[in-house]
């Protein structure tokens, strides 16, 4: 009996020290996850993200707003939350930059090979006369 009141007692233990923790890590400052996302958001800016993708990017710096409100109205979770959502439009604002820098280079290579073999056409119809 006197090892099973040492399971009981060890599980109760256990158990008190995952609700603490789980209760604190709701407590503590996002400020991590904020400043992942600020930064996310700063690269987007940098990719092209508010000529290419201007509706991401007023989304991530709307949200980024909001969460630094959040963390000064201390309610971490939120403010958690709104900085993973900022975060997720900085990197689709960046992707879509990417994408269309990428599309347009493309275009212009196109433009310059379809200039180049008008003129290689044109080299070999004159040296053909």
């Amino acid at each position: 009996m006197n090892k099973n009141l040492k399971s009981g007692m060890f599980a109760v233990c256990g158990a008190t020290m995952l609700m603490m923790m789980g209760c604190s890590s709701m407590k503590t400052p996002a400020t991590a996850e904020v400043a992942v996302s600020k930064e996310a958001v700063n690269n987007a800016a940098v990719a092209g993200g508010a000529e290419f993708a201007p509706v991401e990017m007023n989304s991530a710096r709307e949200k980024m707003a909001m969460a630094n409100k959040a963390m000064q109205a201390k309610d971490y979770k939120l403010a958690n939350d709104l900085a993973t959502q900022a975060q997720a439009d900085a990197k689709l604002a960046q992707a879509k930059a990417n994408s269309a820098k990428a599309e347009k280079a493309a275009n212009a290579l196109q433009d310059d090979i379809r200039i180049l073999r008008e003129e290689l056409d044109r080299a070999n119809n004159n040296a053909a006369k």
